[in-house]
């Protein structure tokens, strides 16, 4: 889809985390100016980007929530996407006073905000109960992934000769690491078919080292500790092939803002078992097993049936791929751009962002309404 190029900047974080993926997918799709920058960069360079800020007389998108507070220094109107609302939801450490200061910032920010998007109805409510951000100003547009990458893309070369569990993420408190390890002890302890069992864990620990120190003692602990493989960084292509050779993915977290493994796993032909709570029941619908986070007996029982049950296997395979197809950048890019075009409508007008039509269900900017349906996305809800 082609889009007429709008008096916007989009803030593109240039780390590579899936908030900063969020940003550079839209940047490539949307025809507005992008400002970079970094989200955990020196002094010097948020003095640049500060900066560069003040000279744009465009209304500005900024991406994530961590940049919240750039918008108190701005007149004209704002954009901000929350991914989540981790710190105020799930706190795991007090804050040290700078890092106090910032979120007090960015939650002022996100509330003086013209308009904000959130990547799930989860995170909506999170917005509404910590934030009291008005129903009325907040766009609900779900993360995309990349179709042309993440595929199922089974090999038989020997470099996954054991089967194994896949976990993809952080080690932080709130993924609920332990409920897997725990489970996975469990399984293995139920006999020799389970024996050559292994349990890969992709990605970094997490900004301290003290998660990964956790993860190994609670392993020691159980006796895994030589059964699981740790792989700190993977490309995207290899992501994939990981993900489609593995028995399932399991992610126990206790909360997420939307949860990209699971659609990665699911496009990839990788049954899901996940959590029942936070945005994970919405994002993986009924494609996937879900489990209290809470019980690791129950992780093992699903696991298990996954691993033994064929047909149970093959349904979850089809209805991930299925469940998959919903999410994609060119979805969110178009409900993105609906929501600037509401944006900066109600700025001419000098009133609020306009959202006053519905076509199949989807709030659009007003005057778009009789134009034609397909502008608008089931992406982009307001309720």
């Amino acid at each position: 889809m082609r889009f007429e190029r709008l008096p916007l900047s989009l803030v593109v974080s240039t780390e590579h985390s899936g908030i900063d993926r969020y940003s550079q997918e839209l940047a490539m799709r949307l025809p507005v100016s992008p400002i970079h920058t970094t989200r955990y960069g020196s002094m010097r360079q948020h003095l640049r980007f500060g900066w560069d800020l003040v000279r744009t007389r465009h209304a500005v998108h900024f991406s994530n929530q961590h940049l919240g507070r750039w918008v108190s220094w701005l007149n004209q109107p704002c954009v901000v996407t929350v991914h989540d609302l981790v710190r105020l939801a799930f706190p795991h450490a007090p804050e040290d006073w700078m890092s106090a200061v910032g979120l007090a910032l960015d939650r002022r920010g996100i509330r003086k905000a013209t308009h904000v998007i959130c990547v799930s109805e989860a995170t909506k409510k999170d917005l509404m109960q910590y934030l009291a951000v008005a129903e009325e100003k907040i766009t609900v547009i779900y993360n995309g992934i990349d179709h042309s990458v993440f595929k199922p893309s089974p090999v038989n070369d020997g470099r996954f000769s054991a089967p194994y569990v896949l976990y993809v993420g952080s080690e932080r408190p709130r993924k609920n690491l332990v409920c897997l390890l725990r489970a996975f002890a469990a399984i293995k302890d139920r006999g020799p078919r389970f024996a050559s069992l292994r349990l890969r864990k992709v990605g970094s620990a997490g900004r301290s080292e003290k998660f990964r120190t956790t993860t190994l003692e609670e392993a020691r602990r159980l006796g895994i500790d030589r059964d699981i493989d740790f792989v700190d960084h993977v490309s995207d292509q290899d992501l994939a092939v990981v993900y489609s050779n593995a028995v399932a993915l399991v992610y126990p977290s206790l909360y997420e803002g939307f949860g990209l493994p699971v659609v990665e796993a699911m496009a990839s032909g990788c049954p899901v078992v996940a959590s029942n709570i936070s945005s994970l029941p919405e994002v993986a619908g009924s494609a996937a097993l879900l489990v209290d986070p809470h019980d690791p007996a129950g992780f093992a029982e699903a696991l298990q049936s996954v691993i033994l049950d064929r047909d149970l296997r093959t349904r979850l395979c089809g209805d991930g791929l299925r469940r998959a197809r919903d999410f994609s950048w060119d979805n969110a890019a178009s409900a993105t751009y609906a929501v600037y075009e509401g944006v900066l409508t109600g700025a001419k007008r000098g009133v609020g962002p306009l959202f006053s039509a519905e076509v199949d269900g989807t709030l659009v900017p007003s005057h778009q309404s009789s134009g034609d349906p397909s502008r608008a996305s089931s992406f982009g809800r307001t309720s």
